[in-house]
């Protein structure tokens, strides 16, 4: 088999009113995707989303600059994909996409999915089969503002739980300096929050993503109390690159306290590793690539570390992230984007079956779907 032609798909959607979304400085009024599809002389075609965080177009031109050094290789070939060097953000995500579409590729040539692939190539440290359905988290959080009504925050969770969701990750609202909140003002929301979940009887866990806004004095009094209220985990609550605050702050909690969604090597998560400065890992296979991501899924095995994979943006992405779920020799959770719209499910021709906050994961090899038709016509 040999690779006849590699492209991307650059797709978008604007958000109605309604569906915008916002949180910290900034709001979001579209839905982005970038796609990367690779073709065969034995008309298998390979799919996969890459992360639209790298710019769609600048993944195309990628993607474009990797064809003319993949055409006529061998899909099959493990050492046919390129390499992330985590340098450049949309030169990484073009990466991860080429890579999964060719684990997509290998999936369809053996008639096996890509999970059952990645462990039975010994690719996983599983070693039992993969699972299947896998459980999903509802991730958002993304629309309550300071300034106007902060407790849509719990009306939203309330709304996942009635959808059969078991878990959600909230953010911080929009910018504290804003409207003068403080770490006691978003406590006391917090404490409202977890209150009013209890009172439903409803199973249902709560985590929180930072996105690195707080400083370490603001991060260990909000880790403290909300390990007192038995949230789930505290996601990258201080910048990215404070390896010794990270450090400090896991040592000083029993909360774990989870990031790396950016991170697209072994190398960049080995600071991590060795410091203990991340309870649970979050690489993105949107990101990163399954080779990458299974290669980070066997380093954390070593050091005793879980994964709970970021996912955000589309459902092609969510696929690919969902395997790699099912593949961990200790699985827990796959992110899903709740506020991403119509554009997420409707890239694909069957939306795979969510159901209770499970997403039960096609038969059919590879990542087990399919492209919509003329997609590049109906979101320019």
């Amino acid at each position: 088999m040999r690779i006849t032609n590699l492209r991307a798909l650059c797709l978008s959607r604007m958000h109605e009113p309604e569906r915008q979304w916002f949180t910290s400085t900034f709001r979001v009024v579209k839905a982005d995707c970038a796609i990367v599809v690779i073709e065969t002389d034995e008309g298998i075609t390979g799919i996969a989303e890459a992360c639209a965080y790298g710019g769609p177009v600048q993944i195309r031109r990628w993607v474009s600059h990797y064809a003319p050094l993949l055409v006529g290789r061998d899909p099959l070939d493990p050492g046919t994909p390129p390499a992330p060097h985590f340098r450049s953000r949309s030169h990484d995500c073009a990466v991860a996409g080429i890579d999964c579409a060719l684990w997509d590729i290998r999936g369809k040539a053996a008639g096996k999915t890509v999970s059952r692939l990645l462990v039975e190539s010994g690719a996983s440290p599983r070693t039992e089969p993969p699972i299947n359905p896998v459980p999903l988290y509802a991730s958002s959080g993304c629309r309550y503002d300071w300034g106007d009504d902060p407790h849509q925050l719990i009306e939203e969770a309330l709304s996942y739980i009635a959808q059969g969701y078991t878990a959600m990750k909230i953010r911080l609202g929009t910018d504290w300096s804003w409207h003068g909140v403080t770490v006691d003002r978003f406590l006391g929301l917090m404490r409202e929050l977890v209150q009013t979940v209890r009172a439903t009887g409803m199973p249902f866990n709560l985590a929180l993503d930072g996105n690195q806004r707080l400083t370490e004095a603001q991060a260990l009094p909000i880790a403290r109390e909300l390990e007192r209220l038995g949230f789930a985990w505290f996601e990258e609550p201080i910048p990215q690159a404070d390896v010794d605050g990270y450090a400090r702050l896991a040592a000083a909690v029993e909360i774990p306290i989870t990031g790396g969604e950016q991170f697209t090597t072994v190398e960049q998560f080995m600071p991590y590793f060795e410091r203990r400065a991340y309870d649970i890992v979050q690489p993105d296979m949107g990101w990163c690539g399954l080779t990458e991501g299974m290669r980070i899924v066997r380093m954390a095995e070593h050091y005793g570390i879980r994964v709970i994979p970021h996912n955000w943006h589309n459902g092609l992405m969510t696929m690919a992230n969902a395997h790699l779920v099912a593949a961990l020799p200790h699985p827990m959770l796959c992110e899903l984007c709740m506020i991403q719209g119509p554009l997420q499910w409707a890239i694909l021709k069957g939306r795979p079956r969510i159901e209770s906050g499970m997403l039960y994961l096609p038969d059919a090899p590879g990542l087990g779907v399919e492209l919509a038709d003329d997609l590049e016509a109906t979101f320019p």
